[in-house]
């Protein structure tokens, strides 16, 4: 498995994978951001693409954006989720963090064994972004729990 940045070759292979994951628009913190404006990583194996990040680098924060791997368990996430921080690193960052909501206990449990740490919640969060800027979060998540807040995951960088 290899990381590399998106090139203009990949942005029908992006567009139709964020569309698939239901991620062309982005509700997070009381906006809605479009992952397309953003950089990418994209995995890579034998067989293709294996997964996609966007990310956004502000100030000394890197913000994990989005971030799907084709298949479960193949290591295309922990190696994305290795390059953001490397990336973050490069460019003087000393924080990488990102958003998911309290339903999605797959990615709790992800980023937390990648050193990432619970740093806020935002009670909530789903709900409003639901009534003001994306109607289409669903109500309740496969696994039926309630989508309703916001859950911010940080990991701390050394700096360079």
């Amino acid at each position: 498995m290899r990381v590399r940045e998106a090139t203009r070759n990949d942005r029908e292979w992006i567009e139709s994978f964020l569309a698939e994951h239901g991620s062309v628009v982005v509700a997070r913190r009381g906006e809605l951001v479009r992952p397309l404006d953003h950089p990418m990583l994209i995995a890579v194996s034998e067989d293709g693409p294996a997964g996609l990040l966007t990310y956004i680098v502000d100030g000394r924060d890197c913000e994990i954006l989005t971030l799907h791997a084709t298949a479960q368990w193949r290591g295309a996430g922990t190696e994305l989720v290795a390059a953001a921080r490397d990336l973050a690193r490069d460019r003087g960052c000393t924080r990488l963090w990102v958003l998911t909501t309290n339903d999605n206990v797959d990615a709790l449990r992800f980023y937390q064994r990648r050193r990432f740490r619970l740093s806020a919640v935002r009670p909530g969060a789903a709900d409003e972004a639901r009534r003001t800027l994306k109607p289409d979060i669903p109500e309740s998540a496969a696994n039926g729990i309630p989508i309703r807040d916001e859950i911010e995951l940080t990991m701390e960088l050394d700096p360079q």
